[in-house]
């Protein structure tokens, strides 16, 4: 009998997947870099900051990425929602060079179109 907690399970939205690949051809290190916050989530942690507005339980983590060597605040940042202790959903990454922030209106979209469902809350 084994006394290890159990991990989370961890789900990808398209935009997600498609968001990763995108920058993996300009940052080759993206998977190694987003790897510790993967970690952090399957063993039940919550980091980062969350996100007022959006009508969920939903947190944006700051990523160093380690092909600009500018450290955690010019990074990269993921997007994940916590929907319950076992399941988060992993929503949106970008790149702060991209993109400065993102509207409680997108992250709404976002999960919306992962259920199939219209986007309602307000």
């Amino acid at each position: 009998m084994s006394s290890d907690p159990p991990t989370v399970q961890l789900r990808f939205t398209d935009d997600f997947l498609r968001q990763v690949r995108d920058l993996a051809k300009r940052y080759r290190q993206i998977q190694t870099d987003v790897q510790p916050v993967i970690q952090q989530l399957e063993a039940g942690n919550v980091p980062g900051d969350r996100i007022p507005g959006t009508g969920y339980t939903v947190f944006k983590v700051r990523i160093k990425n380690s092909d600009i060597q500018k450290g955690k605040s010019a990074g990269d940042r993921l997007l994940y929602q916590v929907e319950s202790p076992a399941n988060v959903l992993l929503l949106l990454i970008y790149s702060k060079s991209d993109q400065t922030d993102i509207a409680a209106a997108e992250i709404r979209a976002v999960i919306a179109a992962f259920y199939g469902e219209d986007d309602t809350r307000s």
